[in-house]
């Protein structure tokens, strides 16, 4: 656990490709970097504004040399983004990760498939894909596909190796940090729209966000506050500049306060892709209108579904939203059931379980020894701790230190504390029958940092399978009322196997 990771991340952008899928990237480099990973960004096509951010961010990041002379294989529907054949496109990259020790790679891109990665086989440790479309085979140990499809479960069943451990539907889309940090403090969106927000990708080739603000101009809906976000590469970005100064509404030029205008919005019009995710997190009933090929499906069945609103494109999208903006701003049942499906359905946390899945914590974990006696005997008599356990009554010293001799001498019981910049933050406790280990867990008191349950767990799990292979089974009790280990077990992939329920009886004579 203790060597920092070491991750690579092939991704391009381009006018055609857009930026979404070097955004998501970057969210997962983002929240890697923070627990120690190096990482290193392999384009290439990468405009200069989004190689300024790696600059900025302090991430390596290594250009292959544009090839265009060797003949393409066109055979995957985007091919074309990648300007040369995938077989020049690996050996490059197999040059770059030639001296390094790699523990991930993870690859965003619709022109790279199995033959590719097979190639980075001998480069790297492990392989992360992120995908949306289903549309091609691969060699990789974890693929990811952020999107809600009705049929999730069964998209990549032939098209991943059987050892591969799929991460799909929004609970693990990728969004940054903010959302989750503004999330706690939104409603269910109600009552009228007063602010709308128009967002269409960073790129939006076809210049929907211009004829969305001619509609909502056209509308004649009074006091209505207008925000229109666009990237600086717009190609018309002039003209939507003058046509918002026009109207006074509001215009954002590559923000960085995106979030926020999520959260402030009572309804959105926008494209598809990540940016889906990022307004069901804050709750933004959205108009969503398909901008790319690819999209289609993705909006579809999130639709099907409740989580945003798309209607049917089947003639000029002026007249279409015309009607669709004006119908759903007069129906606030319906943006409170959409903003209601969208909160249940992503809650932010997706690159939490990403990269505990990579298997990166922040918590170190270590087996207690005779030291650490004195400290686990003041923590489990701590009231909190006392009020989640087995036996809720305050315990001796003599009685805890005859368990903790026993503890720490049987080769069945296992005692594991975790600690984040060496300070103790939780405790572990398993209990090892055979092939089942069964965890009882708890945060020690008056930790301030935010998360450590979840990676706790994780880190534990790692050291089980490291240090006891032969468990294959990880149980664990949790007392009825203690929600938040609820939300921690069910939060991390476990099932729940029975309930029981218990019902305490009064007479009346014990009551008064």
């Amino acid at each position: 656990m203790n060597h920092h990771m070491n991750v690579a991340i092939r991704v391009d952008a381009s006018s055609q490709i857009g930026t979404g899928h070097f955004m998501r990237c970057l969210t997962l480099a983002d929240a890697l970097s923070l627990r120690g990973a190096a990482i290193c960004f392999i384009s290439r096509h990468l405009p200069d504004y989004l190689r300024e951010i790696l600059s900025e961010k302090g991430y390596e990041y290594i250009f292959l040399e544009g090839r265009s002379t060797d003949p393409l294989e066109d055979d995957l529907a985007h091919s074309y983004w990648l300007e040369c054949s995938q077989k020049i496109d690996a050996q490059d990259t197999v040059q770059v990760l030639s001296d390094r020790n790699c523990d991930w790679l993870i690859v965003d891109h619709y022109a790279l498939d199995v033959r590719w990665e097979s190639t980075l086989r001998q480069s790297v440790s492990q392989i992360l894909v992120l995908d949306d479309i289903a549309d091609r085979q691969h060699d990789c140990d974890i693929l990811l596909d952020q999107n809600f499809y009705t049929d999730k479960d069964t998209r990549y069943a032939d098209k991943v190796p059987k050892h591969c451990r799929l991460l799909l539907g929004p609970r693990y889309a990728l969004l940054r940090d903010e959302f989750l940090q503004l999330r706690k403090h939104i409603k269910l969106r109600k009552g009228p729209v007063k602010r709308i927000l128009v967002f269409f990708g960073g790129v939006d080739a076809q210049n929907h966000t211009g004829r969305v603000i001619k509609i909502l101009f056209a509308s004649g809906i009074k006091g209505l506050l207008v925000d229109v976000v666009i990237g600086a590469q717009h190609p018309y970005r002039e003209q939507i500049e003058i046509l918002c100064s026009e109207m006074q509404f509001t215009c954002h030029v590559q923000t960085g306060n995106m979030a926020l205008l999520m959260a402030q919005a009572d309804l959105s019009i926008g494209a598809g892709g990540t940016a889906t995710w990022e307004r069901c997190c804050l709750g933004l009933s959205s108009i969503v209108i398909a901008t790319a090929d690819n999209q289609i499906r993705q909006i579809g069945d999130a639709a099907a579904v409740g989580l945003l609103y798309a209607p049917e494109k089947n003639e000029d999208i002026e007249a279409l939203l015309g009607r669709h903006v004006c119908a759903l701003m007069e129906n606030s049942n319906l943006r409170k059931l959409i903003s209601h499906h969208a909160m249940c359905a992503v809650d932010g946390r997706g690159v939490l379980r990403v990269i505990r899945k990579m298997g990166c914590s922040r918590i170190e974990i270590r087996v207690a020894t005779e030291d650490d006696a004195g400290k686990l005997f003041t923590w489990r008599n701590n009231r909190m701790i006392r009020l989640v356990s087995r036996n809720s009554e305050e315990i001796k010293w003599i009685d805890h230190q005859e368990w903790y001799a026993s503890v720490l001498s049987s080769p069945d019981k296992v005692l594991l504390i975790g600690e984040y910049q060496n300070l103790s933050v939780g405790v572990v406790r398993c209990d090892i029958q055979g092939r089942i280990a069964e965890l009882s867990i708890y945060v020690v008191p008056d930790v301030k940092l935010t998360g450590v349950g979840p990676d706790l767990l994780q880190s534990a799990e790692a050291w089980l399978e490291k240090f006891r292979p032969e468990i294959r089974e990880i149980k664990a009790e949790v007392l009825g009322g203690n929600e938040r280990s609820q939300y921690l077990f069910l939060g991390a992939d476990y099932q729940v196997e029975y309930t029981a329920y218990v019902k305490r009886l009064y007479d009346q004579e014990s009551r008064v």
